[in-house]
């Protein structure tokens, strides 16, 4: 059993388990050699036990680790320590295609095509390597989230053999895709892959199985001999040429299907042209189900022959002996597969269990309460945080409470270890809306509130970013606690047109931004003193500590000269007019002069 902190090979230190299935147990792992974590897929069961299958898989996931495309899960190292089989491979942040399947059920025709094209460009590369996956599966697919795609477990694949792929628990999950050949038992070739990307495709269009059945020899005989279900049963908006892929790529006679992995991504580049989208269904060239060539065809007998042949009581005797054999060996024949399908499998099918309700019991008693129901327990608890479930109480089972499982299933118990806490840090400065986020992820509830800025908040520099948190840095919480995250309003920047200074100056102080002043001679009176034009347009937002610039009117100095000139003159009405005037600059520009 390999455990947290454990080192296998005194290089990769086991952080967690990231997966279990029939076949491999998966761990994520730091490698200390090369500073960085990978994944390491240990072998389990009797895999690890049967030495013609260990030689068998370490020779071909060394082959696959030749492989290197951004479509295929990078394979690292290969070993064995202290009796634990391993890989190393890339560590991939996604899930498998077949999550997400079971979230979304089919995918859009894009996302369904990029997927396509990615797969079958990674296989291509394989192929071109003369390495055959053997058991593609949604499963063996992981995706991230920026949508790439990797194709997972080429050596535990290639090592595997129809005899022992059906004595592993993932018998019903490969089934689902096995081609036709396979099933049969007459091996894999570059084209036993096209037929299991065939399949997916289906299935990322419909969400759906095109075969399914309660064992998998059934599924395997509805591959070998059933046609493929119309997908435009299920998906009328799937295109002629697209489900010509499909049916190009899932055909029963490997001679109908695309001759490798590249011709397939090439027909899919093309599929969606508009010369292509409305095309002929696509017409077999060969027969799907081709006659077995030890199988001798009689040529048929002429009408004259069979009159020429005289019929005597010896012959039909003969004839009816005959006739009743064969109705004897048939009978036996149709005998035996009607025991070996259906009276066997009865007799010897395990009786189903629904999984009992045990959460909130002690370990002890929610074992009592399974085993009572016939079913195993999985010796190994695992642990679960949860706020409502007192600590190690069961939380929940694996399978779920109420599925429907066999008789003798191992069930997993989660126990609680209490409401996890959680030390704040201080979010101050930080974007409110990624604060938020971190917050909620500990399963804090968020409250967001604005205020005004005022001079006391002076000190946080940027908009949408929070200035006070209602918890302080260093504080214990739970999930379900309540915080609350302050941020500034937008500040708007008014039209100072024709304003003062001093207005400019008082907004600016509770504003927090600073103001530069200019001067500018202008020839209107009305302008002397006066905001004139503004750096920033009325309406914009700016933020704390920005810098605006305004311009101030300033008296011209030729409009002083032709005042003193006019008063020279005599004119007592345009005298008193204009002294009243340059009265009024002067007395403005020494102002605005101090």
């Amino acid at each position: 059993m390999v455990t947290k902190g454990q080192k296998i090979n005194d290089r990769y230190e086991v952080i967690k388990s990231i997966g279990e299935g029939g076949m491999a147990n998966v761990y994520l792992a730091y490698d200390t050699i090369l500073d960085r974590n990978v994944a390491i897929k240990v072998l389990r069961g009797d895999l690890a036990n049967d030495e013609k299958f260990v030689r068998r898989f370490q020779r071909e996931a060394l082959s696959a680790s030749s492989l290197s495309h951004p479509n295929i899960v990078a394979m690292y190292d290969v070993g064995e320590d202290d009796g634990l089989y391993y890989i190393v491979m890339e560590y991939i942040e996604g899930k498998t295609l077949k999550q997400l399947l079971k979230k979304r059920g089919s995918l859009t025709l894009s996302e369904a095509i990029d997927i396509m094209l990615q797969l079958t460009d990674g296989m291509a590369h394989a192929h071109d390597s003369y390495i055959v996956h053997r058991d593609l599966k949604p499963q063996n697919i992981m995706i991230q989230d920026d949508g790439q795609i990797k194709i997972t477990d080429f050596g535990i694949a290639m090592a595997l053999n129809s005899t022992q792929l059906t004595q592993t628990n993932s018998v019903m999950g490969s089934v689902h895709y096995l081609p036709p050949e396979q099933a049969a038992g007459k091996g894999t070739t570059i084209k036993s892959d096209i037929y299991s990307m065939g399949i997916i495709f289906y299935e990322l269009l419909t969400g759906e199985l095109p075969f399914k059945g309660d064992s998998a020899v059934e599924i395997a005989l509805k591959q070998m001999k059933e046609p493929l279900p119309d997908v435009h049963k299920l998906n009328n908006d799937i295109p002629q040429s697209i489900e010509n892929v499909i049916l190009k790529s899932t055909a029963k006679n490997p001679k109908n299907r695309y001759d490798d992995a590249k011709s397939m991504h090439n027909d899919l580049l093309t599929a969606l042209n508009d010369d292509r989208i409305n095309e002929e269904p696509y017409v077999y060239p060969y027969p799907e189900h081709e006659v077995d060539e030890t199988t001798k065809i009689m040529e048929p007998i002429s009408d004259d022959e069979a009159l020429a042949t005289p019929i005597t009581d010896d012959k039909v005797k003969k004839s009816n002996k005959l006739i009743i054999a064969l109705s004897i060996i048939a009978g036996v024949i149709v005998l035996a597969l009607i025991s070996v399908f259906f009276i066997i499998p009865a007799l010897t099918a395990e009786s189903d269990v629904e999984v009992p309700d045990v959460s909130g019991m002690t370990v002890k008693r929610a074992t009592n309460e399974l085993e009572d129901a016939g079913l195993k327990v999985n010796s190994k608890v695992k642990e679960v945080s949860s706020e409502d479930v007192k600590e190690n109480r069961i939380v929940r089972t694996d399978p779920r409470s109420g599925s429907t499982v066999k008789e003798g299933t191992s069930i997993t118990l989660y126990k609680s270890t209490g409401a996890k806490t959680y030390t704040l840090e201080s979010y101050i400065n930080m974007d409110v809306n990624e604060a938020t986020e971190l917050l909620e992820d500990m399963g804090l509830e968020v409250t967001v509130q604005q205020i005004a800025p005022d001079s006391t908040t002076c000190s946080v520099i940027g908009q949408n970013l929070v200035i006070s948190q209602s918890l302080d840095e260093g504080s214990e919480v739970e999930s379900g606690d309540e915080i609350t995250l302050t941020t500034l309003e937008d500040i708007t920047f008014p039209d100072w047109y024709l304003q003062t200074p001093d207005v400019v100056t008082s907004w600016a102080n509770n504003a927090c931004v600073s103001v530069t002043t200019n001067y500018q001679e202008v020839a209107d009176n009305s302008q002397v003193g006066r905001i004139i034009t503004q750096s920033r347009p009325s309406g914009s937002t700016v933020k704390n500590n920005d810098s605006v610039t305004i311009t101030i009117g300033r008296a011209s100095t030729t409009n002083n000269n032709n005042n003193n000139n006019n008063n020279g003159t005599g004119d007592t009405d345009s005298g008193d007019d204009n002294q009243d005037n340059n009265s009024g600059g002067t007395g403005s520009d020494a102002t605005l002069e101090e």
